[in-house]
């Protein structure tokens, strides 16, 4: 199983409940129903284990795909671009890591 993990920051003068909304009405249930996909989170980070330190990001999302090639073809259809670029309107930089279990 493959697990992409975002980290990602708002864009100044975005409204947080605006993008939260957006992610669970939009983002969540479309990217669920992608081929391949067997779960997706969107976490709201809430600080740092044993630190009063700010974290570094604000959000993440964790994508659980189970095969990738119906999931990256589904990914590129024009319907997933359209969301894609919804997020973009919301996400300063994210970072996008494609990890591996060692399980």
């Amino acid at each position: 199983m493959t697990t992409i993990v975002v980290l990602f920051n708002l864009l100044p003068d975005t409204d947080p409940l605006a993008y939260e909304n957006w992610a669970k009405t939009v983002d969540i249930p479309n990217v669920r129903r992608l081929p391949g996909c067997s779960d997706f989170r969107v976490l709201k980070v809430s600080g740092l284990l044993g630190s009063d330190e700010a974290p570094p990001y604000a959000y993440s999302e964790i994508i659980e795909v189970d095969d990738m090639a119906p999931f990256g073809e589904a990914v590129g259809s024009e319907a997933m671009q359209a969301v894609a670029a919804q997020f973009q309107a919301f996400a300063k930089d994210p970072v996008f890591m494609v990890s591996e279990s060692l399980d």
